[in-house]
């Protein structure tokens, strides 16, 4: 088929007609094609892609419905107007059912033509745009497009195949940065919900007291702000995928509503009397042990469960680091593009230090530095001065620990001296030094009171 988009195909069985119509499109500067049967414009549609077949209703041979059903099949992005001199109210609503997407009647006024063929050749363009995006969405988040050659993640990829299709509640966990939105994603995507929308709420960005709304909408004069009715998130993801990540951090009293959404399959929006069906899948997601959270009565045990059927763990990067280089070089030819920059590949001495590093921030955190590292870089290749401070001393801060053995020190004072190397990379910066350790600034300021000997302030 030929790239040309926008161009017009007029099926007609009388050579006035077809001629009319494409001299007045024509001196509109639409491209125009004419066929005289449904059976030689289906062989002109094998031959070049059509925004909208204009075709008369009754004509010898196929009927005008009958090419209507075959393109609605075999070519679902055209626009079909159907022309006819029979024009009644019944078959305009005919044809409409059957996918038509206009209906004109003879004798057809000039304008009237015109503002409805182009208007079918605008929503034509939409659809093929949607059509595309569909496509490009679902090879972006195709499990194959999840980077890992490790163990651990052949297993999620395995895990992944088969749980797409099921209709089962999923709970993803990880720490922070693993990519539990990516492979919910992934899973939603590859799943016989993929043509329904894919919906994820952070539990944790939305204030507690906007949450109930947002999740399961309202009525009009529910609260004070709720001026119109409003769908919540669970109808927005009717068919498809709800994912609520960090969903920890979900208030009691709301487990408690999304717990009865699952069993009962339905909602009610603030302030309704009456329920709505839902027919969604949950995949939930967290960095917390739930189970723990369970035990600390923060989290509703029979909700653990609902949403606990099956468990995909993401390993963290640290336990498979033979994924790195892969994630670089990916990474690395992503910003290379957006950027502009002809980076091309990585040192060996940087790419050492990027296999040693600890990566507490994990995948998002090893994204940000080849951005941060692509972007700052001079050469062909991205070198360890392109690389933060953190990364840098990374490798040296093993000779510590060498050092440390050989000395016999405690566990107290190897920490001690980890604690002062560490600063020491960091130029000082407690901020920079708290998120290399892995701990919070105020647990890094109480050890360094203790390294002083002082106490610390408020303690």
């Amino acid at each position: 088929m030929t790239e040309e988009w926008g161009a017009i195909l007029v099926v007609d069985d009388d050579a006035a007609m077809r001629e009319l119509v494409h001299d007045v499109l024509k001196d509109r500067g639409h491209q125009i094609t004419t066929a005289g049967s449904g059976q030689e414009a289906l062989k002109l549609l094998t031959e070049q892609d059509y925004a909208v077949v204009l075709t008369d209703l009754r004509m010898k041979g196929m009927s005008g419905a009958e090419l209507l059903v075959e393109i609605r099949r075999l070519y679902p992005d055209s626009g079909v107007i159907l022309m006819t001199a029979f024009g009644s109210v019944d078959t305009a609503v005919d044809a409409m059912k059957r996918g038509a997407t206009d209906y004109l009647t003879k004798p057809v006024k000039n304008d009237e033509l015109i503002r409805v063929v182009e208007r079918s050749i605008r929503e034509a363009s939409l659809r093929r745009e949607v059509t595309r995006l569909r496509r490009e969405v679902c090879k972006e988040y195709s499990f194959h497009q999840i980077i890992g050659k490790s163990k651990p993640m052949q297993e999620i990829f395995d895990l992944i195949r088969r749980v797409a299709d099921s209709p089962t509640n999923l709970l993803i966990t990880g720490e922070s940065g693993t990519g539990k939105e990516l492979v919910a994603k992934a899973i939603h995507y590859n799943s016989d919900r993929r043509a329904a929308p894919f919906i994820p709420v952070n539990c944790a960005a939305i204030p507690e007291q906007l949450l109930e709304s947002e999740l399961f909408g309202h009525v009009r004069g529910a609260f004070t702000d709720a001026k119109v009715d409003k769908r919540g998130l669970f109808e927005e993801a009717q068919k498809g995928t709800l994912f609520l990540d960090e969903i920890s951090e979900l208030p009691l009293m709301l487990q408690a509503k999304i717990l009865r959404a699952i069993q009962e399959k339905e909602i009610r929006r603030v302030g309704a009397n009456k329920p709505i069906s839902v027919d969604v899948r949950i995949i939930a997601a967290t960095n917390l042990n739930l189970t723990e959270e369970v035990k600390a009565k923060r989290f509703r045990e029979d909700l653990y469960y609902r949403l606990n059927v099956i468990e995909l763990c993401l390993p963290p990067l640290r336990e498979r680091r033979e994924d790195i280089p892969l994630l670089v070089n990916s990474f690395m030819k992503k910003y290379a593009e957006s950027r502009g920059k002809q980076v091309q590949g990585v040192s060996e001495s940087a790419l050492a230090m990027l296999v040693d590093y600890a990566w507490p921030g994990n995948v998002r955190e090893l994204e940000n530095v080849i951005e941060r590292a692509v972007t700052l870089s001079q050469n062909e290749q991205i070198v360890p001065a392109d690389l933060p401070p953190t990364i840098q001393g990374a490798r040296g801060d093993r000779r510590v620990l060498d050092d440390a053995a050989e000395r016999t020190l405690s566990l107290d004072e190897v920490e001690k001296e980890y604690i002062r190397k560490i600063l020491d990379k960091t130029g000082g910066n407690k901020y920079q030094a708290a998120h290399t350790l892995g701990i919070d600034r105020k647990t890094l300021y109480r050890k360094l009171a203790e390294i002083e000997g002082k106490p610390q302030a408020g303690e």
